[in-house]
């Protein structure tokens, strides 16, 4: 009689204990972009394994109680299962509370760096949080561990756009808005998602230039000009920078091959003002401080018309041999017989051409009417508007030797007159003034010989 009375006890005990329920058979995932965490072989056969695989069967039909129960379970029975830590984090996220699983998916991750699970659901966590960046580390650590991982792949590739869209404008915004530090970090960060983006590298160049950090600003056009060889945008900053540095050689090669890729008159205009800077640098330091004398010489005068106009001399026939006497070892012996023998400026009746002699303006004016004659022969119905003319000046009259040569110099626009329509014959030519001059003699020849090449074609 007692015998029955206890088995009659633990039949009650026993069904008032709690029943384990089926695990619910999953036909369609409740949460598709979960992925499931994956129990290692030697725990497969574990109560923890089978409690972790009940409760994602329960989470993945939208059970959140009983997946609670059984993930926990699943803890209690070993505290170092870490797949089950993971999907605790899964269920935070199903209950939207991204900061609540994160630390889950951090604590799987302690146990195993490489868990791809967890390395997902902390980057859906991070997506949730805002955050980007580390979003997309996490999910590309995740692709690393398991390359299967195509959707993540993807989700990748799409982060690493926006981050690179949000970079730029980020950097382009600082760039205009002057916060020069910021633009340099944000387009940092764009060519971390973009490496292989010229266009990065060059904006990058351009703030740096901005900054004067010229060295890595080179570096960078250089690195945009490595990925696309026909960058000339690159081409033409690194010729100005290497210019600024005094490396002529190297400016004029970045010039030469911007222009071989993309002609533009404005790089060709900075490469022929580099080539002629370069041509001067050469010239004796004379010829150099021509334009800041105030008194010229004739030698300077002739050394300025044997460079500045060189090609009007050699397109001339030249005279016979002329015999000078006294330019031996002077700077400018060279164009000194190259005007003489060209009969632009005589020597003396003693063979001697005076270089350190001052330049008056009627001897300027004879130079300068020698010169345009030389235009004349080449185009002379350009010449007809200087030669026909007669300018009136108040201090040389018409009978005057000088007065031709004069009057030709003024109506051509190479010489002024001084106040009172005054021509001062005996007045001196400075530097400044010759060099100015020239270049109208220059610009005058320039378009005598277009009109004649227009008339040849």
């Amino acid at each position: 009689m007692q015998k029955l009375g206890v088995l009659a006890l633990l039949v009650v005990v026993g069904a008032c204990g709690p029943k384990t329920i089926p695990a619910p058979v999953v036909s369609v995932p409740k949460f598709p972009d979960f992925v499931q965490p994956v129990v290692p072989p030697a725990l497969g056969s574990s109560a923890a394994a089978l409690n972790h695989n009940r409760g994602w069967s329960f989470l993945q039909v939208g059970d959140l109680t009983n997946a609670e129960r059984e993930f926990g379970l699943a803890l209690t029975s070993a505290a170092a299962f870490y797949p089950a830590d993971t999907a605790l984090g899964y269920l935070e996220l199903a209950r939207k509370d991204a900061g609540a699983a994160l630390p889950h998916f951090d604590r799987a991750l302690e146990r195993r760096q490489d868990y791809a699970s967890a390395l997902v659901g902390r980057g859906q966590a991070l997506v949730a949080l805002d955050r980007g960046p580390d979003a997309l580390a996490a999910f590309e650590a995740a692709v690393a561990a398991d390359p299967s991982l195509t959707d993540i792949k993807r989700r990748v590739e799409v982060l690493r756009f926006r981050g690179l869209e949000q970079n730029l404008a980020g950097a382009r915004e600082a760039a205009q808005s002057g916060r020069l530090d910021e633009a340099v970090t944000a387009y940092n960060s764009a060519i971390a998602s973009s490496p292989d983006s010229p266009f990065l590298y060059r904006e990058l160049a351009t703030v740096e230039r901005q900054k004067g950090d010229v060295d890595h600003a080179l570096d960078h056009f250089r690195q945009a000009l490595a990925l696309d060889p026909t960058d000339a945008a690159s081409l033409v900053p690194i010729g100005e920078m290497l210019d600024s540095r005094g490396d002529v050689e190297g400016a004029a090669k970045a010039y030469a091959d911007a222009l071989a890729i993309e002609p533009s008159g404005v790089v060709e205009a900075k490469l022929e003002g580099l080539r002629a800077r370069a041509d001067l640098a050469r010239l004796p330091s004379e010829y150099r401080a021509i334009d800041r004398v105030s008194q010229m010489t004739r030698a300077d005068l002739a050394a300025l018309i044997g460079v500045r106009l060189a090609r009007l001399l050699q397109d001339s026939r030249p005279r016979d041999a002329v015999v000078i006497t006294d330019i031996r070892n002077h700077w400018a012996a060279t164009w000194i017989m190259a005007v003489a023998r060209d009969g632009v400026m005589e020597p003396y009746a003693n063979h001697t051409f005076q270089p350190r002699t001052s330049v008056r303006r009627v001897d300027f004016a004879q130079a300068v009417d020698h010169l345009l004659e030389r235009i004349a022969a080449i185009n002379p119905a350009r010449a007809r508007s200087w030669q026909t003319a007669r300018v009136k000046f108040s201090d040389l009259s018409t009978n005057h030797l000088a007065y031709p040569a004069a009057s030709t110099a003024v109506a051509s626009g190479v010489m002024r007159v001084g106040p009172g329509d005054s021509f001062q014959p005996s007045g001196p030519v400075s530097g400044a003034d010759a060099v100015e001059a020239i270049g109208r003699i220059e610009a005058i020849a320039g378009e005598a010989g277009a009109a004649t090449g227009q008339r040849e074609r």
